[in-house]
C-alpha cells in the first residue's frame, strides 16, 4: 500500500523491552508500544508509550539525547512528548526515531 501525497501512513504496532539510557548513563528497564508510520517524506517514525519504574521514568523525563537498546539490539532514539503530571505513574508518551524497522516489517 503506497502512502497518497501529502498524508501519514499508519504502518503497525512494536512492542517489546529495552535499556534506555541517557548519553550513555543506564536510566533503566522500560518496555515499549509503538506505532509506526510513514511520513509524507518516506521517513520511518512512531510514536507511543514507554512504561518503566515510576522513579526511573521521572529521572528520565525531560532529558535530552535518550536513547532505548531494545532486546533485538535496536537503537532508539527516544523525545517524551507532554507533560508528567504524576510522578507515581509508570507510562509516558514518547516520540521516536532511530533503528524502527523499515515500513514493510511492521506488523498490523
Amino acid at each position: 500500500m503506497q502512502a497518497t501525497r501529502g498524508s501519514i501512513q499508519f504502518l503497525g504496532r512494536l512492542s517489546g523491552a529495552g535499556e534506555l539510557a541517557c548519553d550513555g548513563e543506564a536510566m533503566g528497564r522500560a518496555t515499549f508500544e509503538i506505532d509506526g508510520f510513514r511520513t509524507r517524506t518516506g521517513e520511518v517514525v512512531g510514536s507511543g508509550e514507554i512504561r518503566m519504574i515510576p522513579a526511573e521514568l521521572d529521572r528520565a523525563f525531560g532529558r535530552t539525547n535518550l536513547t532505548l537498546t531494545t532486546d533485538d539490539g535496536r537503537v532508539l532514539a527516544v523525545r517524551f512528548s507532554g507533560k508528567r503530571h504524576n510522578a507515581s505513574e509508570n507510562a509516558a508518551h514518547a516520540d521516536i526515531t532511530g533503528d524502527l524497522p523499515a515500513a514493510k516489517h511492521w506488523r498490523r
